[in-house]
């Protein structure tokens, strides 16, 4: 077995025996190596010391358990700590804030098993983060956790530093540039967006073995909401949404010779990879994928392409006031038909609040989707090619969320709520039609 499948077997075994003591010389010998030896794999490859590693894992079950109603002393009890105050130092040690704090503040989500072949998966601390800013003049700046769409799910790759900065953590280091390189451009040309803060060496990020780590600034406002797009007048907002697509559109188009990035086909990557996998886990009639192909197999040659965002979720476009403060995001940014982006900020906004039989949301998503795209057509004119695709377009998305997320466990209630959204979506086809 190579290092990647020996720590797999590891974090394998520590999830089989949360409420068990574990100790690192137990879990390296298990894996047969030494526990010098061992410590530095495990480390190399998931990112902290194996025993921090197992005291996370207690917690993030734990915090679950007490969200789900749990006693606190119990749930501490089950998980090996001796006392209420053991937990909690523990838990504020690693979270910089009490159990009691947590729930309040964050959405517990089921802890899903972790599967470092399936996925990239890094886990850093605060104190990694606290040694990488060594490399920029930032100072004593307080890290705090990235919550995605008011939600309260933290995200795992991304950290507040103070009340101006962002830091980010990945191994795409060809996203990262690319969202450097677009980002640079975007704002000569006057648009907000987040740029990278240089080093102290004057670089635009920090690679650290396979890890980059990236700081840009902080844009003033907060990400759309989902839940907001359904309240007030919820039409013009939509129509808003659509317009500065738009308008980010015009630029990208402007600047698209500029930029080398990936070009992929839409239609043959959905007829290849994605439907292969939807008729395997879906039982929609032969007919859908028959019209599918014979008639977006025909439409897609003929629609504009540039680079787009290809990532244009709710949390990626930054509001103040009403008003565009500026987007973010730009590492998935590749050369494709400019109606994805207006169309995927639509099943976005749908897939961050369905609820299968609210039959009032889902007719008021029919609105915002049609609003999305009228304020989309009065900046960039769609052709009568583009609105005779728009429904494709749309499950051309949905297809790829229900191929991506249902390989990946860390995805389970994804897939099954996109494969749902698919199903509806199909049902009420005729009301996609622009």
């Amino acid at each position: 077995m190579n290092n990647i499948d020996i720590i797999q077997n590891s974090i394998d075994y520590i999830e089989q025996n949360l409420k068990a003591e574990l100790s690192a010389e137990e879990i390296a010998r298990k894996a047969g190596f030494s526990l010098f030896h061992y410590y530095r794999i495990f480390q190399s490859i998931v990112g902290m010391p194996v025993i921090q590693y197992v005291l996370r894992r207690k917690m993030i079950n734990a915090i679950y358990e007490i969200s789900c109603g749990g006693k606190i002393i119990d749930v501490a009890l089950c998980y090996g700590f001796d006392t209420y105050a053991g937990f909690f130092k523990a838990f504020k040690r690693e979270y910089d804030c009490s159990p009691s704090k947590y729930l309040k503040k964050y959405t517990v989500k089921i802890p899903y098993k972790i599967n470092l072949i399936q996925e990239e998966h890094i886990m850093i601390t605060h104190k990694r983060i606290k040694e990488i800013l060594s490399n920029w003049d930032i100072k004593d700046e307080k890290i705090s956790d990235f919550c995605y769409d008011g939600s309260g799910i933290k995200s795992e790759n991304t950290w507040y530093i103070g009340d101006n900065f962002v830091i980010k953590v990945g191994t795409n280091l060809t996203g990262l540039k690319n969202h450097i390189e677009i980002s640079k451009a975007l704002s000569v040309a006057g648009l907000e967006v987040a740029i990278p803060v240089a080093t102290k060496a004057g670089n635009d990020y920090v690679l650290d073995g396979d890890t980059y780590f990236c700081i840009t600034n902080r844009l003033q406002g907060d990400c759309i909401k989902s839940y907001e797009c359904y309240e007030g007048d919820y039409p013009s907002k939509s129509r808003y949404i659509g317009e500065i697509i738009g308008k980010l559109h015009l630029v990208l188009q402007e600047h698209d010779k500029g930029f080398i990035c990936n070009e992929p086909n839409l239609f043959e990557s959905i007829k290849d990879w994605a439907m292969p996998e939807v008729k395997r886990v879906m039982g929609l009639p032969n007919s859908f994928y028959d019209e599918y192909l014979y008639t977006f197999g025909g439409l897609y040659p003929k629609l504009p392409k540039h680079i787009i965002h290809r990532d244009l979720n709710p949390s990626n476009i930054i509001i103040q006031d009403g008003r565009l403060t500026g987007f973010i995001d730009f590492e998935l940014s590749e050369r494709n038909i400019r109606i994805f982006d207006p169309c995927y900020a639509s099943t976005a906004i749908m897939s961050e609040s369905f609820v299968e039989n609210d039959i009032d949301k889902l007719n008021k998503w029919l609105v915002i989707f049609k609003n999305i795209l009228i304020g989309y057509d009065s900046i960039c004119k769609l052709s009568k090619d583009e609105k005779e695709a728009i429904p494709y377009v749309v499950f051309s998305i949905q297809m790829s969320c229900v191929a991506f997320f249902g390989n990946k466990d860390k995805f389970a209630k994804l897939a099954t709520i996109n494969q749902k959204m698919l199903k509806w979506l199909y049902e009420n086809r005729e009301n996609l039609k622009f």
